[in-house]
């Protein structure tokens, strides 16, 4: 890579400010509840939130959330993914009449929770999967029983106007053509990817399903752009909100493959957009990155020493800090990893373990169940990176961030199993108390 802007090397403790910065997450947090448009303003910062299912505390787009606001009305988000989980109603006038969708679910890093504003950018992903490449999804498509699953499908949409895929069971014991469940989930599934529905609501995490046009804000841009123009736009939004990146970690933002992507970020570079940048690593080498024009200024505030991280935070697995392939080793010398799908024992720290971040360094981990019923945060190990010791200040900032995240999730009482080292067991709790 080329194009170095910087006369001499930035300091990697500038580097990581800014993009601190652009994940919202180097400030302390300020006092007060965050409203909607706090909330709408986190993730159209971050770009897109990723969705999970495992949920051994909050489910992680709430996690993520919180690591940026702090404690929030979970239902607010939701109410800007899905209003109040009804249709359109049938106007001539184009006014929404109360829809206070800003928000979508689509494939962006993964399952995403989207700014509306970005609709039609997925446009083009939306017909890829309605033309696949693949010779197994042509033929599924093809076939005249999908077919009529699909046509059986819409029309039930059509119908009811809403639908989840537990509409589709059969209780008599027959399995029918289109009444299978299984196969109207495949088409479900299908009909969404395409755009043709979209998920209008969600009950205990389940989907639920209306026809794209009757969901939508009538304010919504459908207008398809060109798969450059989309792919473009995507780039340039990974970019600002990654802060300081290699040239190819700006596709692994949106999970854009790298053979369509490294013409594009390298025409990014060469007009501008993004502008090379030398970074001190912590191993003594020279690497060669880059930030976003925009961020420019932000960089060169950073590397005077007047953008310094004061947050001490935790972050989901799935947390966007960690979608730029390689960088938390790089930068942090810390290596986030999810262990839920590793057979317990040759995981190393624990089965949904969340990174702590404090004042710009990611100092260690914990592995936490919530237990409901019961009103408890169980930790089942909390661990320091090697050569952080647990001093009075570390514990204490810990134990502000923990009181947070107990008051985010009702608990009134939290168990430490182990820690390591030792010690902080003990000091934590007694910081807690």
């Amino acid at each position: 890579m080329s194009n170095s802007n910087t006369a001499s090397p930035i300091p990697l403790s500038a580097a990581r400010a800014v993009v601190l910065h652009a994940q919202q997450l180097d400030a302390p947090l300020v006092d007060g509840a965050p409203d909607a448009d706090a909330i709408y303003d986190a993730v159209e910062r971050v770009g897109w939130v990723q969705l999970d299912t495992l949920q051994m505390v909050r489910r992680s787009q709430y996690v993520a959330l919180w690591s940026r606001l702090g404690a929030y009305d979970t239902a607010e988000f939701d109410r800007l993914i899905f209003g109040d989980g009804t249709l359109n109603p049938d106007t001539d006038d184009g006014d929404d009449n109360g829809n206070a969708r800003r928000l979508f679910e689509y494939w962006m890093h993964a399952a995403c929770v989207i700014p509306l504003t970005l609709y039609r950018f997925a446009i083009p992903t939306m017909r890829r999967h309605a033309n696949p490449q693949g010779k197994r999804r042509r033929e599924w498509l093809q076939d005249p029983a999908n077919i009529e699953t699909l046509d059986g499908v819409m029309q039930h949409v059509r119908e009811h106007g809403l639908a989840r895929s537990a509409d589709f069971e059969r209780t008599d014991g027959r399995r029918g053509t289109w009444w299978d469940w299984k196969p109207a989930k495949v088409a479900l599934e299908h009909l969404y990817n395409t755009g043709e529905l979209t998920i209008a609501n969600r009950v205990n995490f389940q989907r639920i399903y209306g026809i794209t046009e009757t969901v939508l804000p009538h304010w919504v841009d459908t207008t398809p752009p060109s798969e450059e123009e989309a792919y473009l736009t995507l780039l340039d939004k990974s970019a600002r909100a990654l802060g300081v990146c290699s040239l190819m970690q700006i596709p692994d933002y949106f999970h854009m493959k790298r053979t369509p992507a490294k013409p594009l970020v390298q025409r990014m570079l060469d007009e501008g957009t993004l502008v090379g940048v030398d970074v001190h690593m912590p191993d003594g080498t020279v690497a060669a990155q880059v930030v976003h024009r925009a961020n420019l200024p932000l960089l060169a505030r950073a590397a005077d020493g007047e953008i310094s991280p004061q947050r001490t935070t935790f972050l989901s697995p799935f947390d966007s800090l960690f979608w730029a392939k390689g960088r938390d080793v790089q930068f942090w010398g810390f290596r986030q990893i999810l262990e839920a799908y590793k057979p317990a024992p040759i995981r190393e720290w624990g089965y949904f373990c969340l990174p702590i971040l404090r004042n710009g360094e990611l100092i260690g981990r914990f592995d936490p169940k919530l237990e409901r019923k019961d009103a408890t945060l169980r930790l089942k190990h909390i661990y320091l990176e090697p050569g952080v010791k647990p001093d009075d200040a570390i514990v204490a900032d810990i134990a502000a961030a923990m009181h947070s995240f107990l008051s985010f999730h009702a608990a009134t009482d939290i168990v430490i199993e182990q820690s390591t080292p030792r010690g902080l067991r003990r000091k934590l709790l007694a910081a807690l108390r």
